[in-house]
């Protein structure tokens, strides 16, 4: 493969290349690669097998100390991580008296990201969700940082009394908390696009999420927010659950994508509880970005349980009708569906309560 990482509608190429070193020429080789079903190759030609894989075949002579080499370009339609191998080699006498056969199990993995289509449109000017996400962050204040004190006036907490300071000037002080500067955001992807307790999923849905996520990612850290992403699965090809913690590292939007690239149907848990548990390890007066296509009673009702110690909360629907999913306390978003995922060419966020 010429390339590993890739955006989808890019092309790669995946190479073979023969030689033979030796005196004896090869009447006939044949090699076998087993490829994802999932390539569209735009050279060549694959037969369909099990388990969603295809086989690519070559035949060919191979004269004594000759090289060949044969490319298949490869146009990346789909969103996905996809392994290519292993390879069986087999080759004869002409006669096929005697044949030998061996294999390579080592596979090549091919990552593809989720296309990144402009973020245009975000509601009504006034109202825009980054603008209001900024805003309350500025507005709110860290308790940790204390960047001084004052006279105790009633009606101040006593966790706020500076209790050294009272004790050196013999007078209450109360603390002067520092505004917090973080402005981080927590992007939530529920995968469940169908209403439980039915399984599967909607191909346009879950594609229409992954891409509203990646250009959500992409526009806050482009804007100098510290951006997080948190699914409800489990990941295919490694351990563990998917999660990139937040950071505003110049490579975190790749992280990021390659997070989504691998995103499939399986839910491991409800995005309400994912968020409950992920909850207590966000930073103070942080946002929670949550992208679904089915929103519960349940999912509002713990964003609007986080909104109370301080926390921002942002709903951002896939799919559905305007003014579908409301709630007094949080502001909910749509993303129509009108436009197949792979045509999309922006993502339009409107404010849900005016369509």
């Amino acid at each position: 493969m010429n390339r590993t990482r890739v955006f989808s509608g890019d092309e790669v190429v995946y190479e073979i290349e023969v030689s033979n070193r030796k005196l004896l020429p090869l009447p006939w080789l044949q090699i076998e690669d087993e490829l994802p079903r999932e390539v569209n190759l735009l050279k060549g030609k694959a037969e369909k097998t099990f388990q969603n894989r295809v086989l690519l075949n070559n035949i060919f002579p191979i004269n004594w100390y000759h090289k060949i080499t044969r490319r298949y370009p490869i146009r990346c339609t789909q969103r996905g991580v996809f392994a290519f191998g292993p390879t069986r080699i087999r080759s004869g006498d002409l006669f096929g008296l005697y044949r030998k056969e061996t294999a390579y199990e080592k596979q090549t993995f091919l990552t593809v990201y989720p296309r990144l289509v402009p973020l245009e449109k975000l509601g009504i000017p006034s109202r825009q969700l980054f603008g209001d996400i900024r805003i309350k962050s500025h507005l709110f204040h860290d308790p940790v940082l204390t960047a001084g004190a004052r006279d105790y006036s009633p009606g101040d907490a006593l966790k706020q009394i500076h209790w050294k300071k009272s004790a050196r000037l013999s007078k209450l002080q109360s603390k002067i908390n520092e505004p917090t500067t973080t402005m981080d955001i927590t992007i939530f992807l529920d995968v469940r696009t169908v209403k439980a307790p039915l399984w599967g999923g909607l191909v346009q849905l879950e594609e229409l999420g992954v891409i509203t996520a990646a250009a959500l990612a992409k526009h806050a850290l482009e804007s100098d927010y510290g951006v997080g992403l948190y699914v409800n699965q489990l990941r295919r090809f490694s351990e563990g659950s998917v999660r990139v913690p937040r950071s505003r590292h110049a490579d975190q939007l790749l992280h990021i994508l390659e997070a989504l690239a691998e995103i499939h149907h399986a839910e491991a848990m409800p995005i309400g509880g994912l968020i409950q548990q992920e909850a207590s390890n966000l930073p103070w007066g942080s946002t929670l970005l949550v992208i679904t296509a089915q929103p519960s009673d349940g999912l509002l009702a713990t964003l609007e349980e986080l909104e109370r110690p301080g926390r921002n909360s942002v709903l951002v629907r896939i799919g559905g009708s305007p003014g579908e999913t409301r709630s007094e306390r949080i502001p909910v978003y749509h993303v129509p569906d009108d436009k197949a995922w792979e045509t999309v060419d922006e993502i339009n966020i409107n404010d849900a309560d005016r369509g």
